[in-house]
Protein backbone atom coordinates (compact mmCIF):
# COMPACT_ATOMS: atom_id res chain seq x y z
CA UNK A 1 0.00 0.00 0.00
CA UNK A 2 1.74 3.61 -0.97
CA UNK A 3 1.91 6.03 1.37
CA UNK A 4 -0.43 8.86 0.44
CA UNK A 5 1.91 11.19 2.16
CA UNK A 6 5.24 10.34 0.85
CA UNK A 7 3.86 7.87 -1.69
CA UNK A 8 6.45 5.39 -0.67
CA UNK A 9 5.14 1.57 -0.64
CA UNK A 10 6.93 0.71 2.59
CA UNK A 11 3.77 0.69 5.02
CA UNK A 12 2.34 -2.11 7.72
CA UNK A 13 -0.67 -2.28 9.57
CA UNK A 14 -0.46 -0.89 13.18
CA UNK A 15 -4.54 -2.18 13.87
CA UNK A 16 -7.50 -3.88 12.04
CA UNK A 17 -11.06 -4.11 13.07
CA UNK A 18 -14.34 -3.95 11.36
CA UNK A 19 -16.10 -0.67 10.06
CA UNK A 20 -19.19 0.46 11.29
CA UNK A 21 -21.09 -1.03 8.34
CA UNK A 22 -19.80 -4.12 9.18
CA UNK A 23 -19.17 -4.74 5.65
CA UNK A 24 -15.73 -3.81 5.41
CA UNK A 25 -12.59 -3.86 7.35
CA UNK A 26 -11.05 -0.58 8.97
CA UNK A 27 -6.95 -0.78 8.87
CA UNK A 28 -4.65 1.73 10.80
CA UNK A 29 -1.44 2.12 8.55
CA UNK A 30 1.95 3.40 9.20
CA UNK A 31 5.13 4.51 7.05
CA UNK A 32 7.84 3.66 7.52
CA UNK A 33 9.50 6.04 5.86
CA UNK A 34 7.70 9.22 6.78
CA UNK A 35 6.08 7.89 9.89
CA UNK A 36 2.83 9.17 9.31
CA UNK A 37 -0.32 6.88 9.56
CA UNK A 38 -3.26 6.51 7.76
CA UNK A 39 -6.53 4.78 7.43
CA UNK A 40 -7.95 2.46 4.59
CA UNK A 41 -11.16 0.36 3.83
CA UNK A 42 -10.92 -3.11 2.63
CA UNK A 43 -14.01 -4.18 0.87
CA UNK A 44 -15.14 -7.45 -0.62
CA UNK A 45 -15.07 -6.80 -4.34
CA UNK A 46 -18.18 -7.94 -5.77
CA UNK A 47 -20.06 -8.90 -9.08
CA UNK A 48 -21.63 -5.97 -11.00
CA UNK A 49 -25.70 -6.75 -11.35
CA UNK A 50 -26.82 -6.24 -14.58
CA UNK A 51 -31.02 -4.88 -14.58
CA UNK A 52 -32.55 -6.11 -17.94
CA UNK A 53 -34.76 -3.76 -18.12
CA UNK A 54 -38.67 -3.78 -20.03
CA UNK A 55 -36.81 -2.67 -23.03
CA UNK A 56 -34.30 -5.22 -23.09
CA UNK A 57 -31.85 -2.22 -22.52
CA UNK A 58 -29.20 -2.86 -19.92
CA UNK A 59 -27.91 -0.95 -17.28
CA UNK A 60 -25.88 -1.62 -14.13
CA UNK A 61 -28.01 -2.59 -10.67
CA UNK A 62 -28.87 0.54 -8.46
CA UNK A 63 -29.74 0.07 -5.25
CA UNK A 64 -31.04 3.83 -5.23
CA UNK A 65 -34.02 2.90 -7.91
CA UNK A 66 -35.30 0.52 -5.57
CA UNK A 67 -35.02 2.87 -2.62
CA UNK A 68 -36.75 5.87 -4.44
CA UNK A 69 -39.87 3.32 -5.29
CA UNK A 70 -40.34 2.18 -2.17
CA UNK A 71 -40.35 5.50 -0.52
CA UNK A 72 -42.53 6.83 -3.25
CA UNK A 73 -44.75 3.97 -2.33
CA UNK A 74 -44.74 4.50 1.19
CA UNK A 75 -44.93 8.61 1.41
CA UNK A 76 -47.34 9.65 4.07
CA UNK A 77 -47.68 5.67 5.48
CA UNK A 78 -46.97 4.71 8.68
CA UNK A 79 -43.73 3.34 8.12
CA UNK A 80 -40.54 4.20 9.75
CA UNK A 81 -37.18 4.71 7.79
CA UNK A 82 -35.49 1.72 9.41
CA UNK A 83 -38.31 -0.17 8.27
CA UNK A 84 -37.78 1.33 5.04
CA UNK A 85 -34.03 0.68 4.91
CA UNK A 86 -34.50 -2.85 6.21
CA UNK A 87 -36.88 -3.61 3.71
CA UNK A 88 -34.24 -2.66 0.69
CA UNK A 89 -31.77 -4.25 2.57
CA UNK A 90 -33.82 -7.60 2.50
CA UNK A 91 -34.79 -7.11 -1.28
CA UNK A 92 -31.08 -6.94 -2.14
CA UNK A 93 -30.01 -9.58 -0.46
CA UNK A 94 -32.89 -11.46 -2.10
CA UNK A 95 -31.38 -10.20 -5.12
CA UNK A 96 -27.83 -11.08 -4.76
CA UNK A 97 -28.61 -14.54 -3.45
CA UNK A 98 -29.86 -15.50 -6.52
CA UNK A 99 -26.05 -15.79 -7.50
CA UNK A 100 -27.50 -14.03 -11.58
CA UNK A 101 -25.14 -11.88 -13.38
CA UNK A 102 -28.13 -10.37 -15.00
CA UNK A 103 -31.97 -10.10 -13.58
CA UNK A 104 -34.78 -8.84 -15.51
CA UNK A 105 -36.20 -5.83 -13.37
CA UNK A 106 -39.38 -7.88 -13.57
CA UNK A 107 -38.26 -10.28 -10.78
CA UNK A 108 -37.18 -7.48 -8.62
CA UNK A 109 -40.26 -5.42 -9.04
CA UNK A 110 -42.12 -8.88 -8.32
CA UNK A 111 -40.08 -9.02 -5.01
CA UNK A 112 -40.40 -5.64 -3.86
CA UNK A 113 -44.17 -6.10 -4.11
CA UNK A 114 -43.89 -9.35 -2.54
CA UNK A 115 -42.06 -7.71 0.60
CA UNK A 116 -44.60 -3.96 0.34
CA UNK A 117 -47.83 -6.97 0.68
CA UNK A 118 -46.32 -7.96 3.68
CA UNK A 119 -45.54 -4.77 5.04
CA UNK A 120 -48.49 -1.99 3.96
CA UNK A 121 -51.45 -2.69 2.03
CA UNK A 122 -51.70 1.14 0.65
CA UNK A 123 -47.90 0.90 -0.44
CA UNK A 124 -48.24 -1.97 -2.23
CA UNK A 125 -51.15 -0.87 -4.65
CA UNK A 126 -49.46 2.73 -4.98
CA UNK A 127 -46.33 0.58 -5.77
CA UNK A 128 -48.54 -2.00 -8.18
CA UNK A 129 -50.22 0.55 -9.74
CA UNK A 130 -47.16 2.18 -11.11
CA UNK A 131 -45.40 -1.15 -11.91
CA UNK A 132 -48.39 -3.10 -13.12
CA UNK A 133 -49.25 0.11 -15.55
CA UNK A 134 -52.98 -0.51 -14.97
CA UNK A 135 -54.58 1.10 -17.57
CA UNK A 136 -58.24 1.64 -15.87
CA UNK A 137 -60.21 1.16 -12.52
CA UNK A 138 -61.22 -2.44 -13.01
CA UNK A 139 -57.59 -3.68 -13.39
CA UNK A 140 -56.90 -1.60 -9.90
CA UNK A 141 -60.03 -2.95 -8.50
CA UNK A 142 -58.86 -6.92 -9.59
CA UNK A 143 -55.67 -6.13 -7.64
CA UNK A 144 -57.89 -4.56 -4.49
CA UNK A 145 -59.46 -7.77 -4.44
CA UNK A 146 -56.79 -9.99 -4.28
CA UNK A 147 -55.47 -8.22 -1.30
CA UNK A 148 -59.16 -8.45 0.42
CA UNK A 149 -59.86 -12.00 -0.27
CA UNK A 150 -56.10 -12.34 1.54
Amino acid sequence: MKCPFCSRDNTRVIDSRPADDNSSIRRRRLCDSCQKRFTTYEKVETIPLIVIKKDNNREQYDRSKIEAGILRACHKRPISVNEINKLVDDIETEIFNKEEKEIPSTVIGEIVMDRLKDLEAVAYVRFASVYREFKDINTFMDELKKILDK
